[in-house]
């Protein structure tokens, strides 16, 4: 659901011309709603379904470490998203492998759909949670830069991974 801003920023970095953003989930446009890596250089997975993010990220990360690269993969979640269960098998696969190269960022606005995800499905104690399965956690005023930007920075704790949980308003 926040393709439009990964095509903004696409565009912005030269990917294709700022223009062809106005061409967004038209018909035989490349700039659909799902993101799809035989349309666009620069995407790197085909996805769709909420939840599968973590898992693609999980992946890549794992490459990366299989290929000897030293990098960090980032993930940005929804608090509605993480109701799916292929979030969870995800976090429990990640600290199990020590994956301390993903970066998991979780806004954390308390909506989705059509209501609260309080009213809906409760996810709380979110943080708790996430330390739970194993990962560091750091919470933070997503609207917030200087916040944001300290726990971007933030060195990896060796063995684990991290989950920023941005609370924001929607």
């Amino acid at each position: 659901h926040a393709v439009p801003i990964v095509y903004a920023a696409m565009a912005k970095s030269g990917y294709f011309p700022e223009d062809e953003l106005s061409t967004l989930r038209k018909i035989d446009s490349r700039l659909q709603g799902h993101p799809s890596v035989k349309d666009l250089p620069g995407i790197e997975a085909s996805t769709g379904s909420l939840g599968q993010g973590l898992s693609v990220g999980l992946g890549m990360a794992l490459a990366n470490r299989m290929d000897g690269r030293n990098s960090t993969v980032y993930v940005i979640m929804g608090d509605g998203e993480i109701q799916e269960g292929q979030i969870w098998e995800a976090a429990m696969t990640t600290a199990h492998y020590k994956v301390d190269s993903l970066v998991g960022i979780l806004d954390r606005n308390g909506y989705q759909l059509d209501g609260s995800t309080e009213e809906i499905l409760d996810i709380n104690p979110v943080v708790d949670k996430w330390e739970a399965f194993g990962w560091r956690v750091l919470a933070i005023d997503g609207h917030d830069m200087s916040q944001v930007v300290e726990a971007l920075e933030t060195p990896a704790e060796a063995g684990k991974p991290t989950m920023i949980v941005a609370k924001t308003i929607k």
